[in-house]
């Protein structure tokens, strides 16, 4: 991963942390490079979780449909446990 600095490209493994960051985490620390160098394949499918959490409209219809349908469930169960009047 590189950070653009006007011009200059600064690869985020060569940071190196505020000295009372360093202090924290010990001596001489800087920040690891963990950033996957291979090439995403642009054929591969989209995970079918992250399409649905991409989606805003439909987690806004999920989270009022959801909570709606199991209101209903435990109106209906809390009626039924009613008992009949003699």
């Amino acid at each position: 991963m590189v950070i653009v600095n006007g011009n200059d490209l600064i690869p985020i493994s060569t940071w190196v942390l505020a000295p009372s960051a360093a202090s924290l985490l010990g001596r001489n620390a800087t920040v690891s490079n963990s950033v996957n160098t291979e090439q995403d394949d642009p054929n591969e499918p989209v995970p079918l979780m992250q399409r649905v959490l991409d989606n805003p409209f439909l987690l806004l219809f999920l989270g009022v449909t959801i909570p709606a349908v199991l209101y209903i469930i435990w109106g209906v169960m809390e009626i039924i446990a009613i008992p009949i009047a003699e």
